[in-house]
């Protein structure tokens, strides 16, 4: 059997053997638009959505960032988050220093915070509310007598 190819724009009858038409080549007259398909832009092609235990990891590392690594025996600031759309609101619960500024402290908690998640997640934060567990004396050494209760 002899199959020739017909020159690009030719009407010639031989090719794949389906009666003339070659359905992959640009004489095609398969189903299907005839311009090039719409690139469609990468925010338009779906949804990111990030689970609110990872926008609460955020905020708690922001405020790590802020307060510093725990005191010994002391816990590492931890969050809770309420995500509606691209808003959440942050609870961020931590141990501090004391005598210390703790407004000041709080204040820069709070700023941290929301500015980390609006690079990190693209969220807007209305509301972070910080909340002092406990305070660690600076007197002291040890991490029993440094509680302040």
């Amino acid at each position: 059997m002899t199959v020739s190819a017909a020159a690009p724009g030719s009407e010639s009858g031989a090719g794949s053997g389906e009666g003339g038409r070659d359905p992959v080549g640009p004489d095609s007259t398969a189903p299907g638009p005839a311009a090039a398909p719409r690139r469609i832009p990468p925010a338009e092609r779906g949804a990111t959505r990030i689970a609110d235990r990872v926008v609460a990891k955020i905020a708690a590392q922001a405020a790590r960032e802020v307060v510093g690594a725990p005191h010994e025996g002391g816990a590492a600031p931890h969050a809770a988050v309420t995500v509606h759309q691209d808003v959440a609101r942050v609870r961020v619960s931590l141990e501090l220093d004391y005598p210390s500024d703790l407004g000041a402290q709080c204040g820069a908690v709070r700023r941290r915070v929301a500015e980390r998640l609006r690079a990190l997640a693209g969220m807007e934060v209305p509301e972070v509310a910080v909340q002092i567990e406990r305070l660690h004396s600076a007197h002291t050494g040890t991490a029993d007598r440094g509680r302040i209760t």
